[in-house]
């Protein structure tokens, strides 16, 4: 309490006043203090306010005047509220000293009539003297309690109890205003005590938790929330208490009475003090932000959708293999989306079908192509029986699968008792209009479950995996047909030739990197010629996909058509040159001259070009001619001498035109390997070209092995797995026609030439053990050595070769072909040739550098053709 004067005693007549009464600003100003202390006005016990009550905010100050009229007595409070020491102040007249002049006569009377005895209530204007505070003549209102007392020795005094009219208006201004902001504010406010107990509530909060504001003073945070959530709340408002410190967006999660949905709130907090600087409780301003989160929760699970859909678009598609494909969409929406999924494909689709039976009732068969889980392992069990990766099965008709394969929506299956599933989203796989399968996307028990926004994401993840695996589906139909195609024109089996032992290989690109491969225009071929000769040929068409591999075909035709006509290989390359530039025209050949001939622009998409290498190998003389239309060059390896690319000058490549091709003949040495192969097997976007070749070469550092086992560790060495380019690779290795199973004979142009021809070829076949086919050997070399001396030019060569057939020609210089003809039954000659086409397995002719060279060609005995009786060759002719 504010001191009073020691020398102050009670007043003689404290109803005197001359009707004025205490002062409402002070008395509800104590009245509130003692109020708010717990304090009523008739209690027994007196309590004192400690520092910082009431009085530090409304400034009470007291001072006695004597019978003088002088001040005798100043206290502490007067010095600070006045600005005036005591020293000074005592013995000053307060009216002289206060009061300005234009009141001082009425404050005079005033001062008779206290020190009269009278007690006195009132607002007094004062001002305060010179040298107060610096300032001169600064104003002040004051309310004043004058109460009259008695000295010791009995003279009438008075005490006066001063307050600060304006401080006390504004504490007024202060309360309203507060009050104002507490009621009014549409927040929750509430203000706690040290002892972390509600001491006053908003309206707003009430209406939240119910009753009146009464109803929720004395109350604890543990009265509202949650034991967990309210010891962490309590710990929080004991350090700001402690500590001062306030707090920010404080997430608070509980209940309000009559509802079971979870609320959240967003509270202040921060420590509030006395006039004083002491701290008296804490205030807490609590705004709801359940719908804030369940929009945050909403924005946020668009933005996680949206970032899954775009992480779908860029992973999945970038392989068209089926699996993979199926792969790639679990990795996006596990665990991102959910915790299990698997995705099952049409088994009909997957073999080929356009059309699996049973899908219009989604029974048909599937096949579980893809799993993932973010929990366990274990096969997805969540809508009936497990099913392994790989495993065919189907949906029975009545389950909600088969329903949503059958109408082609969603449907969401309910997780059953005990299991781990809580629930999954059975999904078909929608492609142009066609079910391809079914993808389930399922979640734990625990998880949020499946809103209609995942619904919708489902299905949109679901098409676009579908549209990528249907692409896919596509892709491997029209691969696996041109594969077909491709590998359909290429030799069956292992190729065989005389007097070579053969070895190829043939990958398609992509086929070693487990990527869907595209096939090429990589061909190669081993044809059997006349003569025991045999003919290599390694192509490639560029560019890669059906229409590469159709023109390979083309190619390949030809070359079989013109390699039998026994041209020389440079004329072979020549005419391939000539097919190849009529390809891409519509008229042909001579279409794609003329237009070669006038300027305009090529349309590349028709253009196509080959590179080729064609070699001519005679197994009697072991020479091999060689002709190249921008190919790589063909490796020999010679016994005992490291592997060499032979200088076979490239020529143009097929397709473009207007330049020769040159020939190269090589006599290559018994047991000699030479290899012929494509780029995709020595060139890659990480190994230049020249490196390629150098590490081809150097794999064949022993040729002697046999051939099956030279081709694979060159593949196994070589870099084959980059699968950017076909590869074909052709071995052959040197295995001439022996000596001894050949006959040589030059014969002069008389007519004894014909007996001793077949003089000749009978001894010779004796010599071979050939007994059975002497007789008709006779028969036809007479006819070709007749036709030789009557048609033909020079003198005249036979010559017999025995291999896996027996082989006979008749060589002249004429250059007149001989031309069958069916004779009439008058003509006495013109069957010669009939006769040999009878007997003969093949017979022919072909031009040579000085002449022409007819053949027949009978199979040896014991073997799978039989021998024509030349009797009735003769009969069947008449």
């Amino acid at each position: 309490m504010s001191e009073i004067p020691a020398k102050a005693t009670e007043s003689e007549d404290p109803s005197e006043g001359a009707g004025s009464r205490p002062a409402d600003g002070l008395a509800s100003a104590v009245g509130g203090a003692l109020a708010a202390d717990g304090v009523r006005s008739g209690d027994a016990m007196w309590q004192s306010s400690p520092p910082g009550s009431i009085y530090d905010y409304i400034k009470v100050a007291s001072f006695s005047i004597g019978p003088d009229g002088l001040v005798d007595q100043w206290s502490l409070r007067a010095e600070h509220l006045f600005g005036i020491p005591a020293g000074r102040a005592v013995g000053m007249d307060p009216i002289e000293a206060f009061i300005d002049p234009r009141h001082r006569e009425r404050g005079m009377r005033k001062m008779t009539e206290i020190l009269d005895g009278r007690e006195w209530t009132g607002v007094v204007p004062f001002r305060l003297p010179k040298g107060v505070k610096g300032e001169c003549g600064h104003e002040g209102l004051a309310e004043v309690y004058v109460m009259p007392t008695r000295t010791e020795d009995g003279e009438k005094a008075a005490v006066c109890i001063v307050v600060d009219v304006r401080t006390l208006r504004s504490i007024e201004t202060d309360l309203a205003a507060s009050q104002a902001i507490f009621s009014q504010s549409p927040f929750g406010f509430l203000l706690i005590d040290p002892d972390l107990r509600v001491r006053r509530v908003n309206q707003r909060f009430a209406s939240i938790f119910g009753g009146d504001v009464d109803d929720h003073r004395g109350k604890g945070v543990h009265d509202y929330l949650q034991r967990g959530e309210a010891d962490r709340v309590a710990a929080t408002l004991r350090r700001v208490l402690e500590t001062g410190s306030s707090i920010t967006d404080m997430h608070v999660t509980g209940f309000v009475p009559g509802s079971d949905e979870r609320r959240h709130w967003s509270v202040n907090l921060y420590r509030v003090h006395s006039g004083s600087g002491r701290p008296i409780g804490i205030a807490w301003l609590g705004i709801d932000i359940t719908a804030r989160r369940a929009a945050a929760r909403e924005a946020a699970a668009a933005r996680r959708n949206l970032a899954l859909l775009n992480e779908a678009g860029a992973r999945i598609g970038n392989s068209l293999d089926l699996e993979t494909t199926a792969r790639q969409l679990l990795d996006v929406v596990v665990p991102g989306f959910c915790d299990l999924a698997t995705v099952d494909l049409y088994q009909g689709l997957l073999v080929g079908d356009e059309t699996p039976p049973g899908l219009a009732d989604g029974s048909a068969e599937l096949r579980r192509v893809a799993f993932a889980s973010a929990v366990s392992d274990e096969p997805f069990a969540g809508t009936g029986v497990p099913v392994a990766v790989g495993a065919v099965h189907h949906y029975p008709f009545n389950s909600p699968c088969a329903d949503a394969l059958r109408t082609a929506r969603p449907q969401t299956v309910p997780g059953g008792d005990g299991g781990l599933v809580q629930s999954t989203l059975a999904v078909p796989m929608v492609a142009h209009d066609t079910v391809v399968g079914l993808v389930q996307f399922a979640r734990t028990k625990g998880s949020e479950p499946f809103g209609d926004r995942d619904r919708d994401l489902a299905v949109e993840l679901a098409a676009r995996a579908a549209v990528c695996i249907d692409n896919a589906r596509l892709y491997r139909r029209e691969h696996e047909r041109a594969l077909i195609l491709q590998r359909s024109l290429l030799p069956p089996g292992d190729p065989e030739a005389s007097g070579l032992d053969i070895a190829c290989r043939y990958l398609p690109g992509n086929a070693n990197t487990g990527r869907p491969s595209e096939v090429g225009g990589d061909w190669f071929d081993v044809i059997e010629l006349p003569g025991h000769r045999t003919a290599l040929v390694v192509g490639d068409v560029m560019g890669r996909g059906l229409r590469a591999a159709v023109a390979m075909g083309e190619l390949r035709t030809a070359v079989r058509t013109l390699a039998q006509l026994d041209l020389e290989p440079a004329e072979v390359l020549s005419q391939l040159d000539e097919i190849a530039r009529g390809l891409g025209a519509p008229g042909g050949v001579q279409q794609a001259t003329r237009a070669a001939r006038r300027p305009r622009e090529a349309d590349l998409s028709e253009v196509y070009l080959a590179t080729c290498v064609y070699a001519v190998y005679d197994s009697v003389t072991r020479r091999c001619t060689f002709a190249n239309a921008g190919h790589l060059p063909p490796v020999l390896v010679e016994p005992g001498e490291p592997a060499l690319m032979l200088d076979v000058p490239p020529g143009m490549p097929l397709g473009v035109g207007g330049e020769p091709f040159e020939e190269v003949e090589v006599e290559l040495p018994e047991g000699a390997l030479l290899a012929l192969y494509t780029d995709g097997l020595v060139e890659s976007r990480d190994h230049p070209l020249d490196e390629g070749l150098q590490a081809f070469v150097s794999a064949l550092s022993d040729p002697t092995q046999p051939l099956e086992d030279v081709c694979d560790h060159v593949l196994n060495t070589l870099d084959t797995h980059h699968g950017e380019d076909d590869i074909a690779l052709l071995m052959a290795r040197v295995q001439g026609l022996p000596t001894d199973s050949v006959g040589d004979w030059t014969l002069p142009r008389e007519p004894r030439s014909v007996g001793r021809a077949r003089e000749y070829a009978r001894a010779q076949l004796l010599a071979w053990g050939m007994e059975p086919l002497v007789d008709t050997t006779e028969l036809l070399v007479s006819e070709l050595v007749t036709n030789a001396l009557r048609y033909g030019e020079g003198e005249i060569r036979l010559r017999l070769l025995l291999d896996r057939t027996l082989v006979c020609e008749v060589w002249d210089s004429g250059l007149v072909q001989p031309r069958r003809r069916r004779a009439r039954d008058t003509d006495e000659g013109g069957r010669g040739l009939q006769l040999v086409g009878l007997l003969s397995a093949a017979w022919g002719s072909r031009r040579t550098p000085r002449g022409k060279t007819v053949w027949f060609e009978l199979p040896l005995p014991g073997g799978d053709t039989s021998l024509t009786d030349p009797a009735e060759a003769l009969l069947s002719l008449f």
